[in-house]
């Protein structure tokens, strides 16, 4: 990043309208994140944005994950959630020059809170802080499948006639053809999903992705919801079954919803928000596809390391959890080794 200070700065003076912006501190965030995001605390000398701002850069990183979206479509999803009344930071700039930093990226404000979902899960919670933090996670999402996005805010979302399990099982499968080394559990996941599909609900804006540690939390209030590159039109179970797999717990098996508590709390948050009931059956099925896709997404990770050369650990270790999640498939999906006998 060093190399691109000058240019960074002259680029944070032309859009903060400023006569020179200075950047006086940085540091790397979320080393483990498929893109990359830097918090910069920036002088401003003049204009709108006067005096020290804390700002975060989102920026691509060195290798891209399947099915995930460019810089420029989620500035324009957080700029839609940002107006729709979603808890996200303020989107500020979009700048798609590679000549700046060498590639894509926005500029958001910085929100309170931490993102940790081990230190979240850990956290000290009396019952009725657990059931207000699940109720307002549950009534933010609701917000969100509120959202209506159109050709003039998000073009590039596509309305399709397929069924969203049928799609998802369709993009599982391409993004499995792509790895190198084969996986049988899974394809023998997507199976199951392909035989035991759910009941169809309304489309909505799906996050694909709205789980503890990327939600911003600060002193047991959700301050900010993060990381919109999956976002897509969907099933609105597909978010929920997000939210409550196993995977997503971190080691709290008990605590359904998050690793935070019941996920009755969190149902009835998101129940009384969007004005319908959730589907539970739909909801385990998504459990299933939420393992299967995050699985594959953690074989990715380390192909950013192996494959595509990019010195970074965190992608490189996160390959290793892709057995414990693939075992949770077999489980949740009654496979029997006696079965192959």
């Amino acid at each position: 990043m060093d190399e691109f200070l000058p240019r960074l700065e002259a680029y944070l003076t032309k859009m903060g309208r400023a006569r020179s912006a200075t950047v006086e501190g940085r540091h790397r965030l979320t080393a483990g994140a498929i893109q990359e995001n830097w918090l910069f605390s920036i002088w401003f000398d003049g204009g709108p944005f006067c005096g020290v701002q804390e700002l975060v850069l989102r920026s691509d990183a060195t290798a891209s994950i399947g099915n995930s979206r460019s810089r420029a479509e989620e500035f324009a999803l957080l700029r839609l959630a940002h107006h729709g009344g979603v808890r996200v930071p303020q989107p500020l700039f979009l700048c798609t020059d590679p000549d700046v930093i060498g590639k894509p990226f926005f500029v958001m404000r910085k929100i309170d809170g931490i993102a940790d979902a081990r230190q979240i899960t850990r956290a000290e919670r009396s019952d009725e802080q657990r059931l207000a933090l699940l109720s307002q996670l549950g009534q933010e999402l609701a917000v969100i499948h509120r959202l209506k996005p159109d050709w003039e805010t998000a073009p590039f979302i596509k309305n399709t006639r397929s069924h969203p399990a049928k799609l998802v099982i369709q993009r599982c499968r391409a993004a499995l053809d792509t790895l190198p080394q084969p996986a049988p559990v899974l394809e023998w996941g997507l199976r199951w999903a392909e035989i035991n599909l759910p009941r169809t609900h309304k489309r909505v804006l799906c996050h694909r992705d709205f789980r503890i540690g990327n939600l911003m939390i600060h002193e047991n209030r959700l301050t900010g919801v993060l990381d919109w590159e999956f976002c897509d039109l969907s099933d609105p179970m597909e978010d929920i079954g997000w939210f409550c797999a196993k995977c997503w717990r971190f080691g709290f098996e008990g605590r359904e919803a998050g690793g935070i508590g019941s996920r009755q709390a969190f149902y009835s948050g998101y129940e009384q928000t969007v004005g319908r009931k959730i589907d539970v059956n739909a909801v385990w099925f998504w459990e299933v596809m939420a393992h299967i896709r995050w699985a594959i997404i953690a074989r990715e990770q380390g192909e950013r390391f192996a494959t595509h050369g990019e010195q970074a650990l965190e992608p490189a270790m996160t390959a290793f959890i892709a057995p414990q999640i693939e075992w949770e498939v077999m489980q949740m999906t009654g496979y029997s080794a006696s079965e192959d006998v």
